[in-house]
Order: C-alpha cells, then sequence, then structure tokens
C-alpha cells in the first residue's frame, strides 16, 4: 500500500472510528493534585508560560505530531498551524517521509507563512534510519518546513502489526545516537501511544537526544487503527490482540524522570484536559503533547483548535490556582500531587 494511502487511512479512521484503548487508560487516575481552600494567588496572576528547546511557549502544549501527505493533511496542519501561532505553542508534524521521497507531496508540510514564530518539530519514523536514511535525510527534513528541531518517532509495535511494515530494529541506538551528534538542530525521540520504558529513557539519554516524548498508552491505540486496515482476517485478530499493549502515560513520565531528571520530558498520550495536564506537569514533565482532540477540531477550522486550546488553558489555569501554584515550578515542588489508591 502507497504511504500517501496509508496516511489518508489514517485521518479517516481516526476521525470515524473509536480507536481508544478498551481499556488501558493514561494513569493520571491514580493521582490527586492537593487542593489548597488558601491559594494566597490571583487567578488573573496564574503563570503557565515555559520554555522548551529555547523558545518561549504561552502554555506548556505541542500540538503532536499527526500527519501530512495528502491534500487532506495539508488543510490539517494549516489549521493546526494558524491555531499554534494565535496560542503560542508548539506543533510537530506527521512523519516527512512522503515529502522526502514525493517531492511533490513537500508542501502539505509546510506551515512556517502561517505560524513564522511557533517551535516547529520536524518528524521522521526513526526505523527509516535502518532503510537508507541518514544525517542528510534528517536535515532535509529540517529545511523542508523551516523547522527548529526534528523528531525520531519510535513505532515498533505499529510496524509489526502492518503486513508491509518495517520489521528491522536492530542496531538503532547507535544511528539515532550519530543522528543526534551530527545534527545542529535538537533531536527529540518520542514513542507513539505505547510510552517510553526506563532502559529506553536510559539509552536514549546517553545518546544525546535534547528531550524525550514518552508518548504512553491510553489514548489512541495504533493497534486498533490497525485492525481497522488489515488486510486479512488473520492481520485483524493480531492487531486486536495487542489493543491493550502498552506503558500508561503517567507510568512512563515517572520512568523517564528517574534516568534522565534534568532532560526535557514532553507526556503526551491520552491527555484530554488541563487538569490531566496539571497532573503531568506536577510530576515533572516539561510540556505535554494533545494529539485526537486537536485532529478532530481541525478537521472543522481553526477556529475550533483555538477554541480548544483555550479550554485546556483555561482548565489548566484553575488546576494550578487550587492547588496554590502561581508558576510551573512551583506546581512541581513537594506536596502539590499524591498518589491515590
Amino acid at each position: 500500500m502507497s504511504h500517501d494511502r496509508r496516511k489518508a487511512d489514517h485521518i479517516r479512521i481516526n476521525l470515524e472510528e473509536n480507536v481508544q484503548f478498551p481499556n488501558l487508560t493514561n494513569g493520571f487516575e491514580r493521582y490527586r493534585l492537593m487542593h489548597q481552600a488558601l491559594p494566597e494567588l490571583d487567578l488573573r496572576a496564574v503563570d503557565a508560560r515555559v520554555e522548551l528547546l529555547g523558545k518561549r511557549l504561552q502554555l506548556p502544549l505541542l500540538i503532536s505530531s499527526m500527519t501530512g501527505g495528502t491534500a487532506a493533511a495539508a488543510e490539517i496542519n494549516r489549521r493546526l498551524a494558524q491555531a499554534a501561532q494565535a496560542c503560542g505553542i508548539a506543533m510537530g508534524l506527521g512523519s516527512q517521509r512522503a515529502g522526502l521521497e514525493q517531492a511533490e507531496t513537500a508542501h502539505t508540510f509546510r506551515v512556517r507563512d502561517v505560524a513564522p514564530d511557533i517551535l516547529l518539530f520536524a518528524n521522521l519514523g526513526a526505523v527509516q534510519l535502518n532503510r537508507g536514511y541518514g544525517l542528510d535525510h534528517c536535515r532535509r527534513a529540517l529545511e523542508m518546513i523551516g523547522a527548529d528541531a526534528l523528531i525520531l518517532h519510535l513505532n515498533p509495535l505499529q510496524e509489526a502489526l502492518q503486513a508491509d511494515g518495517d520489521w528491522d530494529w536492530s542496531g538503532l541506538l547507535g544511528k539515532i545516537e550519530k543522528v543526534c551528534r551530527g545534527l545542529a538542530a535538537p533531536v527529540v525521540v518520542k514513542e507513539v501511544g505505547w510510552g517510553i520504558s526506563e532502559r529506553v529513557a536510559r539509552w536514549l539519554t546517553d545518546a544525546g537526544v535534547a528531550a524525550i516524548d514518552v508518548a504512553g498508552a491510553g489514548g489512541t491505540s495504533w493497534s486498533a487503527v490497525e485492525s481497522h486496515r488489515a488486510p486479512t482476517e488473520a492481520r485483524r485478530r493480531l492487531a486486536l490482540a495487542f489493543a491493550d499493549w502498552g506503558i500508561p502515560t503517567a507510568e512512563a513520565l515517572l520512568q523517564t524522570r528517574r534516568v534522565a531528571p534534568h532532560l526535557p520530558v514532553i507526556a503526551s498520550g491520552g491527555i484530554r484536559t488541563g487538569i490531566e495536564a496539571a497532573k503531568a506537569l506536577a510530576l515533572g514533565a516539561t510540556a505535554v503533547g494533545i494529539a485526537g482532540p486537536f485532529l478532530k477540531a481541525a478537521a472543522n477550522s481553526s477556529d475550533a483548535v483555538v477554541t480548544a486550546v483555550e479550554q485546556f488553558a483555561a482548565e489548566l489555569r484553575v488546576a494550578m490556582f487550587c492547588a496554590g501554584a502561581g508558576t510551573l515550578q512551583a506546581l512541581r515542588e513537594p506536596g502539590r500531587i499524591v498518589a491515590i489508591g
């Protein structure tokens, strides 16, 4: 199946089908922010700004990498980018492999004309480093969209579930390290929804990544997505067998923080509200990433995305206010969040 057809399928399935994890959650229900009946703050002064990879964000929020390579994806990306510019948040593009291999699709990833100031992430599948990709491809991906940093995404389960997937993941860590050492721009490594373990986080830290996006389980199950694309009943059953696979986002965040205490960590995977984001930030995340809800909003308009971001921001600021934290640094102080159960 062609790469652009696959991307079109992914957009359609995410918009039309229920592809959430059947049972696995993001894990944040196991934590509670400690309510402060006397916050000693003015809500209007609560400051949720953060610096990430050298750029100041108005909110600790990244529109996570989703799509590109098709006409529909081009419109979605532009709407997302317009909203990111308006709200002062970061954005990642979908995998740019199509743009590199089919030059006529490169425009579907380009959004700098509508978002000149945002922290913008280019994106390639890390496994492509085992398929002949190298530093030149990474540089071209950055240049294609005028990106500030490069995401190398990890999706071994998704590839394993595809009959035509990339199955050889051997020797990849050393190639990731070469990119980290050789690329002038920061390199971020992220999962796509099954989580980063402590072991992998340690490897990536030693390899020289600039940040880690744990992209844990609990949101969109790409196993479920692939079940809708399966060409045979056997492949469909295989995908559904892994519908609840992965490390919940909260757990992946804590595991990564243990071995990378000073590295920027993005928490994504099933975060849907500003309250959940506040919990992730209190547990040590530098920022959070959200994909699915913004994809659905962008299918309507950029204004719908802005509205979704504003709702998120209001929830986050009220959560910080009621936790007695006027800044993100204060939100991370001991005692702001407690485990329950």
